[in-house]
């Protein structure tokens, strides 16, 4: 989560720049390195705002230290972290600021979608939190013999807060060239192939990008999570290659499913860890994601009906017809 230290620096980067008075600050060479040097980009941060700033916004604003953003990255990870939708709401208004300010640099791109993503399940959460407390639904009834279930459909909490949400959103423009190539290595693990919309919810289909925790490509992968599944993160980072990942994401989702029994549980593995489902699953002695999903990171309470309401908004799947993987 260090990359959060840069954003309100940028944010007072473009307060400073935005002057038509100044002369424009020569623009950094690109760093050779894909990883940015987070020291170095405060301090040009704070060179842009001592020399550039003007006398009132200087008044009116307090540039931090690089400790005190770290602290401020602390609190919001634990709020992505934690089982309060609240708390991680109320950072939308600083979330809002510093995505206003990434999208004005184009060398910050792929953070930029990354921090969008976290800043629509931020919204997402708020509106979850005003919402009556989640029950869960009651037994289905005993069936008289010869009685043939009905077809049995998911419960996943803020489901339709999603469907809502998504319903008049566009797809990412890259989804049109990189959906065949995904959705075929999706088939080819037995996996379906509609699934492969998952890029839409992890990185809004490019394959570049990256977060602050190490992720990066369409799928999202930590480099040891990567390694696990034969992918390599060294030059060239297979991560990043679009039929590659996609495979690993496959056979990472195929290997979740069978370990959980169903997609959601799945997807919350696959987003939250499979260690911390099988625990909540024990503790809760629960088989459901919606019976563990008040215990589970906000984040993943937010991820898990986002992915699925995808999936019913782009390829006309609802949860109850996502079909179990199949051999490869």
């Amino acid at each position: 989560m260090k990359i959060l230290r840069v954003l309100p620096l940028l944010f007072v980067a473009v307060m400073a720049g935005a002057q038509p008075a100044q002369p424009a600050p020569a623009k950094p060479a690109a760093p050779a390195d894909p990883e940015i040097d987070l020291d170095a980009l405060y301090q040009q941060g704070k060179q842009l705002f001592d020399d550039y700033a003007p006398p009132e916004i200087k008044r009116e604003f307090y540039f931090p230290s690089p400790q005190e953003w770290d602290a401020f990255a602390t609190r919001l990870q634990a709020a992505l972290d934690q089982d309060d939708l609240s708390a991680l709401a109320a950072y939308e208004p600083e979330a809002r600021a510093a995505l206003k300010a990434l999208q004005l640099f184009p060398d910050y791109a792929d953070y930029a979608e990354w921090l969008e993503e976290r800043l629509d399940y931020i919204q997402a959460a708020s509106l979850a939190a005003r919402q009556p407390g989640y029950t869960l639904p009651p037994k289905p009834p005993v069936l008289k013999p010869g009685q043939r279930p009905p077809l049995a459909t998911p419960d996943v909490p803020y489901f339709n807060l999603w469907l809502s949400r998504l319903r008049t959103r566009p797809a990412p423009a890259r989804a049109a060239q990189l959906l065949p190539v995904v959705r075929a290595a999706f088939a080819a693990e037995g996996v379906p192939a509609d699934l492969a919309w998952l890029a839409e919810v992890e990185s809004t289909f490019n394959p570049s990008a990256r977060s602050p925790a190490g992720a990066r490509g369409l799928y999202q992968f930590v480099p040891a999570t990567a390694k696990s599944l034969g992918l390599s993160t060294w030059l060239p980072d297979e991560r990043t290659d679009p039929a590659k990942s996609a495979r690993a994401a496959a056979r990472y989702l195929r290997t979740l499913h069978g370990k959980f029994g169903d997609w959601p549980l799945a997807l919350a593995a696959y987003n939250a860890g499979e260690g911390r489902v099988r625990r909540l699953l024990a503790a809760k002695k629960a088989n459901s994601f919606a019976a563990i999903a008040p215990s589970l990171p906000s984040e993943t309470r937010m991820y898990v009906p986002k992915v699925l309401a995808t999936l019913q908004v782009r390829a006309g799947v609802a949860p109850a017809q996502l079909a179990a993987p199949h051999a490869g």
